[in-house]
């Protein structure tokens, strides 16, 4: 048996930070070796918005997964949110010149490296170019042209740009506390490969992780993604919804949102409509509560709805809607997404993950679970970079303060 090594990833939350380090043998992952979750602070609508207490709960959460696992953190795979992320679908055609007229993986890469040509406005950066087809000399729906013989290689790529400033601010607080970024990837992708089957993205699906801060989108088709978005209500904004209807605390309401919260009608429910609830000396209604969380949920699933062509959207995704998140944890979701879309809808929890521990069996961990699974598909190839040399020497002084702290 070949000697271990370590994989992390670091989900850095709106409301959570959790950070997963996982052993890995022969390209494969073992085991889940250490998970540590700490409150997130100083982050809104998953950008950074207060470096020093953001940094300071990344630097708790890894401590934990470092004391619990027995490992050191040195890099990590780290997901982006946000309403700065934003994508397109681009093509990039190339000629192959060469007497035997075969396509090899350097045409791919040139390929790829065409695609890449968009116009990116100075203050944004290429996050992700990911492909979904080629075609050779016009045969459409390869899916490995390597091999193949043909003149002219074409590709259909999904383009993902995020804000320089955004994803920099996020690098920084990684790279404060001595740990490097070894790649940035968007946390829907990151969700879709703990939680989505193969079968699903081949016959067209929809993901949706209902976070704290966004609602992260990615859509499936034909085995390859079709589409990402990032919406701005989640979470965050159904606790503010019962916070101000019922008059009680943020914290008060998150809690009676977890704990009692339901999207069913209430004459649907097992709880008889009179009930009353209490938590910390706050007495409500049980069906105000259920109403209150039913018709912000209605909303955020038809605003789901408006990323796909609506007169054709039960054709673009015949297998219906996974929904993942900490917020898909509301009982009775599912059965409110079926009636609206009136497609398959299922409540998706980390399935591909080898060696996963019960706390990560959870729809609230579906980021954390996938940045692990992107890590190891594509370990070497790094799609962000840090820029310039201050970069590496920043990274240096902050490993020397962490050996005298």
């Amino acid at each position: 048996m070949g000697k271990s090594t370590i994989l992390t990833a670091i989900d850095v939350g709106t409301t959570k930070v959790c950070t997963v380090v996982a052993e890995v043998n022969a390209g494969d992952i073992v085991r889940v070796a250490g998970v540590g979750i700490t409150p997130s602070h100083g982050l809104h609508k998953g950008l950074v918005a207060n470096i020093t207490d953001a940094q300071e709960s990344i630097r708790a959460s890894v401590a934990k997964a470092e004391q619990i696992s027995g490992y050191r953190v040195e890099s990590a795979y780290v997901g982006v949110t946000g309403r700065h992320v934003s994508s397109l679908n681009n093509r990039g055609v190339i000629n192959i010149k060469r007497n035997d007229r075969l396509v090899r993986s350097e045409d791919l890469k040139r390929v790829l490296q065409n695609a890449q040509s968009v116009r990116v406005p100075s203050d944004r950066k290429l996050l992700h170019v990911i492909p979904r087809s080629y075609a050779v000399d016009g045969q459409v729906g390869v899916k490995n042209p390597i091999g193949l013989h043909g003149s002219r290689l074409d590709v259909e790529t999904h383009v993902i740009t995020a804000a320089i400033a955004s994803v920099q601010n996020l690098a920084k607080c990684i790279r404060g506390i001595g740990v490097e970024v070894e790649d940035l990837v968007l946390e829907p992708l990151a969700s879709s490969e703990a939680v989505l089957t193969e079968v699903e993205k081949q016959a067209g699906v929809i993901l949706a992780d209902i976070g704290g801060g966004t609602t992260d989108i990615a859509v499936f088709k034909d085995g390859s993604i079709w589409h990402t978005a990032i919406l701005p209500v989640a979470g965050y904004q159904l606790t503010r919804d019962v916070a101000i209807g019922l008059n009680l605390p943020f914290d008060v309401a998150e809690e009676m949102k977890k704990k009692y919260g339901s999207v069913l009608s209430v004459y649907e429910s097992k709880t008889a409509s009179s009930k009353t609830i209490a938590e910390d000396g706050h007495g409500i209604s049980y069906q105000d509560l259920c109403d209150i969380i039913r018709i912000r949920v209605e909303e955020i699933i038809r605003l789901i709805l408006l990323e796909l062509p609506r007169s054709e959207y039960e054709a673009v995704v015949p297998a219906g809607l996974v929904l993942t998140g900490g917020s898909s944890n509301l009982s009775g979701i599912d059965v409110l997404g079926r009636q609206i879309m009136r497609l398959p809808v299922r409540v998706g929890s980390p399935i591909n993950l080898p060696g996963i521990t019960d706390t990560l069996r959870d729809p609230a961990y579906a980021t954390s679970a996938g940045l692990l699974l992107w890590g190891l598909k594509h370990e070497g190839k790094r799609n962000w970079k840090p820029s310039g040399l201050a970069t590496s020497w920043q990274h240096l002084f902050s490993r020397i303060k962490d050996l005298f702290r």
